[in-house]
């Protein structure tokens, strides 16, 4: 059908205006006004119009009609009829006498109304304040949680810049927030925003037809576009061009032409991966945060973060009676993580709360039944489910793309651009095919990206990698194995540090459980698995996951071949094995027996490095048990080795160990020197392939030295000493290892008398031992709180019972480390009730135990607190506890110990003051005298308290006389 070219008045001269009756037509500006304002007129009616007016006076015919509304489709004559009607009805043909269009029956239509042409020129910001955009901008019904820096960030880059591009994986929320973006723009451009949705374009040909049809612009070409950006060019708008990703070259090079030719419009694009075009700004939208996979985490903890609050909010929309508690707040979260914080499928799975309960939801979680669940009835067809959403980003891939997603989730959680490379390339991908496809997954938002120290660290979301494995035609031949070989590799190459498994740890044990799974499935490879088990063995310890370590090295050792025994893998096993029974099992015979076999294993592989970390294990392992002088034997034993060898961290671990071991015998001069010995030693970043035990040398050294200052009667020093490895500790992120500082600590925190420091360092300890399932720990938790209470003075019987509660329970574990101490706090606390023949009796027992196994330093105390328990004795027991006050003194000064000897020489001036007073005095006076500083702390105190009052006396007595 030939088209007719209007000659008479180009509807598009650039400031025509046609007037008749109060209308004025704006063919340029695609506007009718009455009496100065805008007329609603749909764009078919207006295309009518335009042609009608042009050719006023003469008859326009049915078919041209159609032609210049309908280009290229094919409508009925009703169509027209249906829109001659609705302008008759707009302009009020017909009623107080007005006539604008007359049908001439037969043939068309006419504009016979008067008809003024003239100029009107409007100055833009007056054309788009008539022409009002405002009719395709969305909604927002919902809250938007966690995004408001988000909306703000792309507000301000987009005023800067007029063209930006939100980026971020499907259901990650960018259209929400380019609407939110929208709507508060509308201050500024008042209704100059028009949104355009590409999702339902199959055709990129279409994209700039769709951008002139939310204009309300009459396509008149094949080629829209000059058109489009000829009525743009002097316009002020905001024009946000939602999903581009399926026809993102029209949209790139449609948005790059707009910024190009226009200087006041602003292009806010959404997409899964940039446009990549001149002058585009990239803003990546992450996901909502969510909260971190920590023990104890409360309900209002868990609400502080958008991911839950979202969950929250539009599972009680769905129906659904969800008042979180702390109980369910563990749940909600790790509901929340697993769902990668994306607020579609938070959403998705929020709904299904109604149906199924908080629990169950969380259960289906792991059966990949997410996928299929569905969200709003009305949502687009990609938003309503998961697996539509992805199906949606798969399609668009090409078959290179597509080939190395789908090996993608063989990695469990992070991954490198080095593992990639290893474990993907088969057939005809090459390594460099890899490093390629994965930028460009990266860059469509299918893989996350982000910085693990000076490494970067690829992630598939865990919707998305449920998504692959539920694809049934992506079984890759040899993927498992080729990622389980490389998991060993890497965990040889990068031998474990004193932190761990080093730069990304958390994603290398996910891939080396992975590894296992298949190494040890039916379709495994045992030798591979058990090589890999030995390799990991030490990353296990040195993360406290002490129960997976033991059952991998069990799992290990009972398919051990023939050809691994007596190999470095079997030592491995056997020190993994006897370290994870000792804190998970207690200090039973198989683990001794466990730690002796691999340190046989050592010495036949005169592996001196080894030895000493085993023998450190032993020693370990016999102090816990109360054989202090066979764990001293041991530590004598890895000083011998380590002094043959080249290793200075081998010779700073027997240095702690000695020394650590001297303390406990009560050598606090000789402890000290190999302590801080094992201090200055240079911190090196391997162990050389050394077993990782689970223990920090410098921080046992450091607490260590931390006590035997104190003992040294350095009290500020020793405190200073104990903060600062405990907060080393903390840094080190292992369980264990701030474990054992926080308990030392508090030892020195009470002999100081800070009992305040002391119960937020064992609230701290028994918080961490809860979580890691430290079991002798907890008893000891407990313990240290009914010493306390009996050192306050408050509840002494609660404090009994709790240390009584504790003895038991260290006593069944083979736990006696520390049940000296606790011996001598339960002594105190029977005295302080009166119950005198039970702290006798305990105290000479204790005593007893300590002669006999070598845990020398608390002798001294216990023959004090003895004198002390005999004083409140019925009986006339002054000589005797004169005895024992004098030989705490002696042994103290013989230890070294001079807090020990400060306590005794205080109670036996006391003792002499009345009858003895200038040798009270004296040995009073010569003890404080050798302190150089602690004069804050609590003995301090009260023995210069007690020498003020001698001195007070002694000048009463002068003045009196």
């Amino acid at each position: 059908m030939a088209r007719t070219h209007i000659r008479s008045i180009s509807p598009y001269d650039g400031g025509a205006c046609l007037s008749f009756g109060p209308f004025k037509l704006f063919p340029a500006e695609r506007l009718l006004t009455r009496n100065g304002a805008p007329v609603q007129l749909g764009g078919r009616a207006l295309d009518v119009l335009v042609v009608l007016v042009a050719r006023a006076g003469s008859v326009v015919e049915k078919d041209e009609l159609i032609a210049s509304a309908w280009p290229g489709v094919v409508v009925t004559e009703g169509s027209l009829r249906f829109q001659i009607t609705l302008l008759r009805k707009i302009l009020g043909d017909g009623v107080d006498g007005a006539r604008y269009i007359s049908n001439v029956m037969g043939r068309g239509y006419s504009f016979v109304a008067e008809l003024s042409p003239h100029d009107d020129p409007l100055a833009p910001d007056e054309r788009i304040a008539a022409h009002r955009l405002d009719v395709s901008l969305p909604v927002q019904v919902t809250e938007l949680y966690g995004r408001s820096q988000d909306v703000a960030a792309i507000s301000q880059r987009l005023a800067a810049s007029r063209f930006l591009t939100i980026v971020g994986a499907g259901g990650v929320g960018k259209t929400s927030v380019a609407i939110k973006v929208g709507h508060d723009s509308r201050e500024r451009l008042g209704d100059a925003i028009v949104f355009v949705d590409l999702a339902a374009l199959s055709d990129p040909a279409l994209v700039p037809t769709a951008v002139a049809a939310a204009l309300h612009l009459s396509v008149r070409s094949a080629d829209p576009l000059p058109s489009l950006l000829a009525w743009l060019r002097d316009k002020r708008l905001l024009l946000i061009l939602d999903n581009c990703e399926h026809v993102i070259d029209a949209a790139a090079g449609l948005a790059s032409g707009i910024a190009q030719a226009t200087a006041q419009v602003q292009i806010l694009a959404t997409s899964r991966e940039p446009l990549r075009v001149p002058g585009e700004q990239i803003f990546r939208l992450e996901p909502l945060a969510t909260p971190p996979d920590q023990p104890g985490i409360t309900a209002d903890t868990i609400l502080a973060y958008p991911a839950t609050r979202l969950f929250v909010e539009r599972a009680g929309a769905s129906g659904a009676t969800l008042d979180v508690s702390d109980q369910d707040a563990p749940v909600v979260a790790d509901i929340c993580r697993k769902l990668d914080g994306l607020a579609l499928a938070i959403e998705l799975a929020a709904r299904r709360v109604a149906s199924y309960g908080l629990h169950q939801t969380a259960a289906l979680l792991n059966e990949r039944l997410t996928l299929a669940w569905r969200g709003q009835r009305h949502a687009l067809p990609r938003h309503q489910t998961l697996r539509a959403t992805l199906d949606w980003s798969y399609d668009l891939l090409d078959d290179r793309e597509k080939r190395v997603l789908c090996q993608l989730p063989v990695f469990v959680g992070d991954f490198t651009l080095a593992a990639a490379r290893q474990v993907v390339p088969a057939g005809s991908l090459s390594q460099e095919d890899v490093v390629d496809t994965l930028a460009c997954l990266a860059e469509k938002s299918l893989l996350a990206v982000h910085l693990a120290g000076s490494l970067i660290q690829y992630r598939l979301l865990e919707s998305t990698r449920d998504y692959l494995l539920s694809r049934s035609d992506q079984q890759i031949e040899g993927l498992a194995r080729r990622h389980a070989a490389y998991v060993h590799r890497h965990l040889e190459e990068n031998t474990v540090s004193s932190a761990g498994l080093g730069a990304g740890a958390s994603a290398d044990i996910a891939n080396v459980r992975a590894a296992l799974q298949w190494g040890f499935g039916p379709e495994g490879d045992v030798n591979l698995a058990v090589a890999l088990a030995a390799a990991a063995a030490p990353g296990f310890l040195a993360m406290s996951l002490l129960i997976e370590c033991r059952f991998w090295a069990e799992r290990a050792l009972s398919v051990l071949s023939p050809a691994a025994r007596g190999m470095r893998a079997e030592m491995q096993l056997y020190a993994a094995l006897g370290l994870s029974l000792m804190f998970t099992r207690g200090n039973s015979d198989d683990v001794r027996a466990a730690l002796e076999q691999s340190l046989a294993l050592a010495q036949a592989l005169d592996d001196a490095p080894s030895q000493v970390q085993l023998l450190g294990a032993l020693q370990i392992f016999h102090e816990r048990v109360g054989d202090f002088k066979v764990s001293l034997g041991e530590a004598q034993r890895s000083l011998m080795v380590a002094t043959g060898s080249t290793d200075p961290m081998t010779l700073a671990t027997a240095n702690a160990m000695m020394g650590l071991c001297l303390h406990l015998d009560g050598d606090q001069v000789k402890a000290r020197a190999l302590l801080e010995a094992a201090l200055a030693t240079p911190v090196q970043p391997k162990l050389s392939g050394t077993i990782y035990i689970g223990f920090d040398h410098r921080n046992r050294a450091g607490i260590a030295l931390a006590r035997t200052l104190w003992l040294l009667g350095h009290a500020s020093l020793a405190v200073q000493t104990a903060e600062r490895t405990v907060k080393e500790a903390g840094e080190l992120d292992h369980p264990v290892t701030l474990c054992i500082a926080l308990i030392w600590a508090v030892s020195v925190f009470v002999w100081a008398g800070d009992l305040a420091r002391a119960e937020a360092d064992i609230d701290r300890f028994i918080a961490c031992a809860q979580a890691h399932s430290l079991g002798p720990y907890l008893a000891v938790g407990r313990g240290v709180k009914g010493e306390l209470a009996i050192r306050r003075g408050e509840h002494p019987e609660q404090g009994i019972a709790a240390i009584r509660g504790c003895l038991v329970e260290l006593h069944e574990a083979r736990y006696e480390l520390l049940t000296t101490g606790f011996c001598l706090a339960l002594t105190e606390g029977l005295g302080a009730a009166g119950r005198i023949g039970e702290a006798l009796e305990l105290v000479e027992h204790t005593i007893a135990a300590v002669q006999a196994n070598g845990d020398l330093y608390y002798l001294p105390e216990l023959l004090r607190i003895k004198a002390w328990v005999l004083l409140r004795a019925a009986d006339d027991n002054v000589a005797q506890a004169q005895a024992c006050l004098v030989e705490s003194l002696a042994l103290s000064q013989h230890q070294g110990a001079l807090s020990w000897a400060l306590r005794a020489a205080t109670d036996l001036a006391r003792m002499w003051a009345p009858t003895r007073r200038e040798e009270a005095r004296d040995l009073l006076a010569a003890t404080l005298g050798r302190f150089e500083e602690g004069f804050e702390t609590a003995d301090l105190v009260t023995a210069s308290a007690l020498l003020q009052q001698m001195d007070e006396a002694e000048l009463t007595l002068h003045h009196n006389t």
